[in-house]
């Protein structure tokens, strides 16, 4: 059994980024499922023996905790587990990979989360139903930041950060694709995000459909289900 432990949700848009990454990496760990709809990161064995903040992703590396998505992807990739093609170690490369992972929290990873959350999250767990006026201003802040993979980050390329597939394109694919749950499609409105997401996930699979099998039954729109 593998030293490294990884506990998860595959509701959780970085764990499902971590789970492609690892499966696309060829790394041996051992699956840690946490049941976040039953409230498991909520205990008090969670917290001390787990991870001190009460969320997923995290990882046990032999005796060594760590939690958020990022600091976890850095820290094996320094132990050499990520390969470099989805993780450049060249700093120049790894520079405009990691500029997109730094721009992505404040942007597409908190205004698409928010959307999903309000809309389909939150009506779930308290019944009820948010008005018109904050759906829609959720909206346009959302598209805002979908604007700007649009016209900015995929002008001039395929995929996020160059010419081939590296975790960027990972992370945000997942966050993006967590819209899908709350009735919205962005390839209706982007052509460039729609291409680019089709070609991501070609790129990841079969790990992507994996991970987003959840997201796909929830929202009843298959990767293949046309516009």
């Amino acid at each position: 059994m593998s030293s490294l432990r990884f506990y998860y949700d595959l509701m959780s848009q970085p764990s499902r980024a971590l789970f492609i990454i690892f499966r696309l990496s060829g790394m041996q760990y051992e699956d840690c499922v946490v049941q976040l709809r039953n409230g498991e990161h909520l205990t008090d064995e969670f917290k001390h023996n787990i991870n001190r903040f009460q969320r997923v992703p995290c990882i046990n590396d032999n005796g060594y905790k760590l939690a958020e998505s990022v600091a976890i992807l850095r820290y094996l990739s320094a132990k050499g587990k990520i390969p470099e093609h989805l993780y450049p170690k060249y700093f120049v490369d790894q520079g405009r990979v990691d500029e997109f992972l730094e721009w992505q929290h404040n942007t597409i990873r908190v205004t698409c989360a928010l959307y999903f959350r309000t809309i389909w999250l939150d009506p779930l767990l308290t019944g009820r139903t948010p008005t018109e006026a904050k759906i829609e201003t959720l909206r346009i802040h959302m598209e805002r930041n979908l604007d700007i993979i649009e016209e900015v980050w995929l002008a001039k390329s395929e995929f996020l950060t160059g010419s081939s597939l590296t975790v960027a394109d990972i992370f945000a694919a997942c966050e993006i694709e967590q819209t899908r749950m709350a009735d919205y499609d962005v390839r209706i409105k982007y052509p460039k995000i729609r291409a680019w997401l089709k070609r991501v996930r070609q790129s990841c699979n079969p790990h992507y459909d994996t991970a987003h099998h959840f997201v796909y039954k929830i929202s009843g729109t298959g990767p293949q289900a046309k516009l």
